[in-house]
């Protein structure tokens, strides 16, 4: 069975932009109702999709952190080109980690991490998130049990290289965010089943910004945009957008 490739997403409304970030072997559809959302409230949002990304797990191993990394400063030179000068971030999991990068890196508005690792002590859950997704994507391919699980089993393995290259990726940006001076909401699940939920802490303790806040949520999972509470993170969202400074 063919799976349709989900597509990058640009939702022009007005002058203020927010560029948002899926995580790691998410895609587009991660932040999508956001970005809907926020257009209803005028802003123009756009919503990329990092290279191996909604497609095949194997394509996933193509890449890896400076490759996405690359995605990203792209799309944001892609706004300034269409004439957005003031831009802002949100991002999920590891679109967090890569829009704090993006913070310290370029000029913006503001930058909200949402479900961020800022410690790499979850290469189990990372693998089992991987493997998941691997499993999924091979069974409605229509293939059999047995054949699902051998090349799931390869994948993780081969998979390995990928791990310690976004392990660097974290520690990268955790040793940097002490940098960041922009306005930051930091958001994350209490019952995170992906990440340390220390990390939020972490962030907001570090990073250097007057203007900073942290919000938990109960019972809302990693994938905080998808949950039960994304109608309460939009909102969120979008209170900090309007405090920002757009002039």
């Amino acid at each position: 069975m063919k799976i349709q490739e989900p597509k990058p997403f640009m939702f022009k409304e007005g002058k203020r932009a927010v560029l948002l970030l899926h995580g790691f072997t998410g895609h587009s559809a991660d932040v999508r109702m956001l970005g809907r959302f926020l257009q209803k409230k005028g802003y123009t949002s756009s919503g990329p999709i990092y290279r191996g990304h909604g497609k095949a797990p194997e394509d996933l191993l193509v890449g890896g952190a400076a490759t996405w990394w690359e995605d990203v400063q792209t799309a944001y030179q892609s706004l300034k080109e269409q004439g957005y000068q003031k831009i802002a971030v949100v991002g999920l999991s590891l679109g967090g980690v890569l829009g704090l990068k993006l913070a310290y890196s370029e000029s913006v508005v503001g930058v909200a991490p949402m479900c961020s690792p800022m410690f790499f002590d979850n290469q189990a859950q990372l693998s089992a998130g991987f493997r998941y997704y691997s499993r999924q994507y091979k069974k409605f391919e229509g293939k059999n049990e047995e054949q699902v699980e051998k090349e799931v089993d390869q994948l993780i393995k081969d998979a390995e290289p990928l791990f310690e290259d976004l392990a660097g990726l974290i520690k990268e940006v955790n040793q940097h965010i002490d940098h960041i001076y922009t306005p930051t909401l930091v958001i994350q699940a209490k019952d995170d089943e992906m990440i340390n939920p220390k990390s939020a802490s972490y962030i907001f303790d570090t990073v250097e910004s007057e203007h900073k806040s942290l919000k938990w949520f109960e019972q809302a999972g990693h994938a905080i945009t998808l949950g039960p509470k994304k109608e309460a993170v939009h909102e969120e969202i979008y209170q900090f957008l309007e405090s920002l400074d757009w002039e």
